[in-house]
């Protein structure tokens, strides 16, 4: 979380927020992009596998 707390503090300055509860808001809400980023990447990912892998198939059936 060291990570996180390094980004969250200067975005909390940055929109003067000066409670605690405005910086773990920031917090989460940057946790939550980078979940939704890897989410992305990884479905991304998954699907051009995929995808390759059913051309592949199709391909086999149609010779025999």
């Amino acid at each position: 979380m060291r990570f996180i707390d390094n980004m969250a503090k200067p975005v909390a300055r940055w929109l003067k927020v000066d409670s605690e509860r405005g910086v773990t808001a920031i917090e989460y809400g940057i946790l939550a992009a980078l979940i939704t980023l890897a989410i992305i990447v990884s479905v991304t990912l998954l699907g051009t596998n995929l995808s390759a892998t059913f051309n592949t198939i199709a391909t086999k059936v149609k010779t025999t």
